[in-house]
């Protein structure tokens, strides 16, 4: 196996008028330098969202153009990793740079209203009643209170310990027939890599294989087609030989996608009563110019209480970076953030306990739609959590709480919710003599637990020690394989899991229900072994979208589906301190309370919505992706620089779960967890802080400075 590097823009736009490759071809241990000159073969894989694969439609070395500062210019393959990095190193470039914008608010962005740039109805505005009217109206009633503040949430990146990687090899098919390719990746989407390394290559789909048993941790960041995977491939089939190439922490920061910084209004009413009468939210996102990343932040913020009147606008603001996408609670993070903080501010405003503000404001049906939800027990939730954290001796006035150090003590509550999704997913299961059993799945497993919760619910259902029970995942050879992302992965997987089973027993001719002998009911058929197939669909999905799962495309439904919606919802609570010397912001402990339906797997549950309270924790007191506003790029693309909770950050988190199945979203009633888990906790931080200090925060991260 060879080894990768690649050269990358050092300007953030304009155009590649001179490439210098002799130093690095020249290097003992150089076997290939590509560039755009000699990449003839390389086309885009499409926009994921466009009708294509890639997490962008722009793809690197396809041209002499330069779109955003760290954009891969060329890929140098080496005996070792070493003379591949120096060999990168000596690429010499020359440009003409043109001036950027890199913020929202920069000279030269451009900012377009989502509905109209994408007319399609599921990134359309959310519209229920006269918002504007009522907000107006409430502006003078006697008793009403209006809250109107922005919000500012930053540029992040996902840093997932395993980095973005490729690993390429060509092997001859026999008998004449064409040479077929082995991607082994980390990945969220083994169906866009294979069906978009095909397409940039010009070739059949049936000869690219996708092999990818772990992710390494991806949290939206490995969710479509890399733009380096192809460049991989091209490259092991000029040299003969497998390539491998990692991309550096500080290249992913600019290979790969982030979550965009965002601006968000909130207006938001309600009479004197703590009723809520009207919300209005704008959202300015950050996107690139080749692609529009459409954002969804109104459908949570429209849906997390029973708000009449509502208006959702959303505008897309072109930079010159890389596409950003999806990090975990991608849109819901941040919306939830500048949501309940504007909640919390209305309830210090009206003199009312944050937790029975929001429980007046509870509701069973969709404010939007006007269907019921197929389950809802956020109340539950609030009245759980606040009992185990103890909210009843919580003293209301800012900066009436201390430690027995003298630590200011803020304690802050936010709700949050997620959309129900679930996507087409293909299964089979095996029996074999031997009692044993295999089950596959066109799902991929992120570190959410998925093969665990895989063979449980097989284990369960057939009444069979779970060491029989050999789980499959991310591999192309099997089945085809959908996008696991949007929480959608368990909810999908154990569907359609248990749809093979109920084929299986057909085909073993045992009872619907109850133990089975399995190796007696596979000697009894007279066959070897006793294979069978099925695939589940969202409610109410059309067949075609089996055609969208076999061609590698996005086919998720929700979280409108016929004749309800679903949410899964869930309550934090946080406990903050403020030391009374350099005022150091600690998080000492977390009551988190979710409703995903049933419980699949009790103990991966209960890592994801911890995973999920951390990550909140960071995003409020850490992370941000410092960007360069002069010369384009992020700043701060390293561990080293950019912060991330660590686990002195980290305090007691208590969760719990509400554990109600939801049979109208599947048979198994299991609802997503994994993106909720972390959506509200931005918030309940930033209003603990505002109980300990007095002040408002409005934009993230919280930091020292900010409270001294």
């Amino acid at each position: 196996m060879l080894h990768a590097a690649l050269a990358v823009a050092t300007v953030a736009k304009g155009r590649l008028v001179h490439l210098d490759t002799e130093a690095a071809a020249a290097l003992p241990g150089v076997h290939l330098v590509l560039t755009h000159a000699d990449a003839d073969e390389l086309t885009s894989g499409g926009f994921l969202l466009g009708g294509g694969y890639g997490f962008q439609s722009f793809q690197p070395l396809t041209g002499d153009r330069i779109a955003y500062r760290g954009q891969p210019i060329a890929l140098v393959v080496a005996d070792t990793l070493h003379v591949a990095t120096e060999a990168a190193a000596l690429v010499r470039a020359e440009y003409e740079s043109e001036p950027g914008a890199f913020t929202l608010d920069a000279p030269g962005a451009e900012a377009l209203v989502q509905s109209e740039a994408i007319p399609l109805p599921m990134f359309a505005d959310v519209v229920a009643g006269d918002a504007d009217g009522v907000l107006a109206e409430a502006a003078t009633r006697p008793g009403a209170v209006v809250i109107d503040a922005v919000y500012d949430h930053p540029a992040q990146h996902q840093n997932p310990m395993e980095l973005i990687g490729t690993v390429a090899e060509w092997r001859s098919a026999g008998d004449g027939g064409a040479d077929i390719l082995t991607v082994h990746e980390g990945t969220q989407n083994a169906g866009a890599v294979q069906h978009g390394v095909a397409t940039q290559l010009g070739i059949d789909a049936d000869r690219v294989e996708v092999i990818s048993p772990s992710v390494g941790g991806g949290f939206g960041q490995k969710n479509s087609l890399q733009p380096q995977t192809a460049l991989v491939a091209i490259a092991a089939r000029r040299v003969g030989r497998p390539v491998k190439l990692v991309v550096p922490r500080t290249q992913v920061f600019h290979d790969s996608s982030f979550r965009p910084a965002t601006r968000q209004h909130i207006r938001l009413a309600a009479d004197g009563t703590g009723r809520m009468l009207a919300a209005v939210h704008e959202v300015d996102q950050q996107t690139s110019r080749h692609d529009l990343f459409p954002g969804t932040h109104t459908e949570i913020t429209s849906r997390l209480y029973g708000i009449p009147n509502y208006r959702g606008l959303q505008r897309l603001v072109r930079t010159d970076v890389q596409t950003p996408g999806y990090m975990r609670a991608p849109y819901e993070h941040s919306a939830a953030f500048a949501f309940e903080s504007a909640v919390d501010e209305l309830a210090v405003a009206l003199g009312q306990d944050p937790v029975e503000l929001r429980l007046a404001n509870d509701t069973d049906t969709d404010p939007v739609s006007g269907e019921p939800f197929s389950s809802r027990h956020l109340a539950e939730c609030l009245r759980r959590g606040a009992e185990r954290f103890g909210w009843a001796r919580r003293t209301p006035e800012p900066g009436s709480m201390r430690a027995d150090d003298g630590s200011r003590v803020g304690w802050g509550v936010a709700v949050g919710c997620y959309p129900g999704m679930a996507a087409p997913t293909a299964a089979r299961v095996c029996a074999e003599p031997s009692g044993a059993v295999r089950v596959e799945v066109g799902a991929h497993e992120m570190g959410q637990g998925l093969r665990t919760a895989m063979v449980r619910t097989v284990a369960a259902d057939l009444g069979i020690p779970a060491g029989d029970v050999t789980p499959a995942v991310g591999d192309t050879r099997a089945l085809p394989h959908h996008l696991t992302a949007g929480s959608w992965g368990t909810a999908g997987a154990l569907p359609a899991i248990a749809l093979a089973l109920a084929e299986l027993r057909t085909a073993l001719k045992v009872p619907e229900q109850g133990p089975v002998d399995v190796a007696a009911a596979v000697a009894a058929t007279g066959r070897d072994s006793v294979e069978v197939e099925a695939v589940y669909t969202a409610p109410g999905q059309p067949p075609q979208v089996l055609d969208r799962l076999r061609a590698g495309l996005p086919a998720p439904g929700g979280p409108e589906h016929p004749g309800f919606v679903t949410f899964s919802w869930v309550a934090h609570f946080v406990e903050v301190r403020i030391e009374p010397t350099i005022h150091r912001i600690r998080v000492p402990r977390v009551v988190s309370v979710a409703d995903c339906g049933r419980v699949a797997s009790p103990t991966t549950a209960g890592s994801q919505l911890r995973g999920g309270v951390v990550w909140g924790i960071s995003a409020a007191l850490r992370e941000s992706s410092e960007v360069d506003p002069r010369f384009g790029g992020f700043l701060n693309a390293s561990l080293e620089e950019y912060p991330i909770a660590v686990n002195a950050d980290i305090g007691e988190i208590d969760v719990d779960f509400i554990d109600t199945p939801d049979p109208m979203l599947n048979s198994l009633g299991v609802k997503g967890l994994g993106e909720v888990s972390m959506v509200g906790v931005a918030g309940a931080v930033a209003n603990a802080v505002h109980h300990a200090t007095g002040r408002r925060f409005r934009r993230l991260p919280i930091h020292l400075e900010d409270v001294l």
